[in-house]
């Protein structure tokens, strides 16, 4: 019989010791777990030495080209003193090894385990800060950086247009939100459409900056990770980003301030940028909802249910309120 068509599959750790680990030049492994599963599945690889994240690719989420062009760009970012966790190359020099998964091509790179924890409900204006500095230092770094592969810019058709496409067919049976959803989007588009793209303004991207994206260790030394989705794209975009995160997770104002203050310290912003800073908060949100549909499609599509579209919305109305900062 033919193999069933598959849209997911949870590789075997056993697998992946002697068909992905044995590529590398490590110590013998003691453990390999599978850990996490977000855009990408993530794994824990453990040897006597030191600790690894293998990140394997999900076959619906990044194209190879993608993925390369991530890669090369953090092995940049690492070899310009900016504290990333970088990817290591194999033993025949490559960034990602290819899977041939029952659902297809699925591609694997291996990093160096983070030090220290992620500091969710512990963020402190001290460690925002310093995270708001390290990120003007990537994007003043970012545009000497040169790749052969070109990856989806964070443009206005992307972040909103493919964003509404996503979400509208779960509306159609509510058409005043569906309206709504609608015409929040053509206002944002409104609002940003000759927005300027030119350096500094337009820049590479991190692309989801936020506390569950950094590790701090006991004396503050940081490491950065997840740039699954980086990309060229608005700067401003990379701080609404970061503060869209922090008020859905109820992190304080004085945390999402120090932040932008750690970032200007470094790199000021202009004053059109300050000023369409919520427009692009409001875009944030609306993209990462259509991350989390897309993904619960294939996960997890209970999920998706009427309580779950009422609250992303209502979030919307906030922050498109005149009380958006009250908190």
């Amino acid at each position: 019989m033919m193999p069933f068509p598959t849209i997911y599959s949870c590789l075997d750790p056993k697998a992946i010791l002697t068909q992905i680990l044995s590529h590398y030049a490590i110590a013998s492994v003691r453990s390999c777990q599978f850990w996490y599963r977000g855009l990408s599945d993530i794994y824990l690889i453990e040897t006597q030495e030191q600790s690894y994240i293998l990140r394997v690719s999900h076959h619906h989420w990044r194209k190879q080209t993608d993925i390369e062009f991530e890669l090369q760009y953090l092995e940049f970012l690492y070899h310009h003193h900016i504290p990333v966790a970088y990817p290591f190359r194999t033993n025949q020099d490559q960034l990602l090894l290819h899977i041939n998964a029952a659902e297809g091509e699925r591609y694997a790179a291996l990093f160096p385990f983070a030090p220290g924890n992620i500091p969710i409900g512990d963020f402190n204006p001290q460690q925002s800060y310093h995270l708001g500095f390290i990120l003007a230092k990537i994007h003043q770094v970012g545009n000497q950086f040169s790749c052969d592969f070109m990856r989806q810019p964070l443009s206005l058709k992307y972040l909103l247009v493919d964003s509404f496409d996503a979400i509208a067919p779960f509306l159609y049976d509510r058409p005043q939100d569906y309206a709504y959803l609608k015409s929040t989007i053509e206002q944002i588009k409104e609002q940003l459409y000759d927005f300027p793209q030119d350096f500094p303004l337009w820049t590479i991207c991190w692309g989801d900056p936020h506390s569950g994206n950094v590790h701090f260790t006991s004396d503050n030394k940081v490491t950065l990770f997840d740039f699954d989705q980086c990309g060229y794209g608005y700067r401003i975009f990379e701080i609404a980003k970061f503060w869209q995160v922090c008020i859905r997770t109820g992190m304080s104002r004085r945390t999402r301030e120090a932040f932008l203050e750690g970032y200007q310290s470094l790199n000021p912003l202009t004053e059109l940028e300050l000023e369409h800073l919520q427009p692009f908060i409001k875009m944030a949100h609306i993209w990462s909802w259509s991350i989390n549909v897309e993904t619960s499609k294939i996960y997890n599509y209970s999920h998706l249910n009427n309580h779950y579209f009422t609250q992303r919305l209502e979030k919307l109305k906030f922050l498109a309120s005149h009380n958006w900062q009250i908190f």
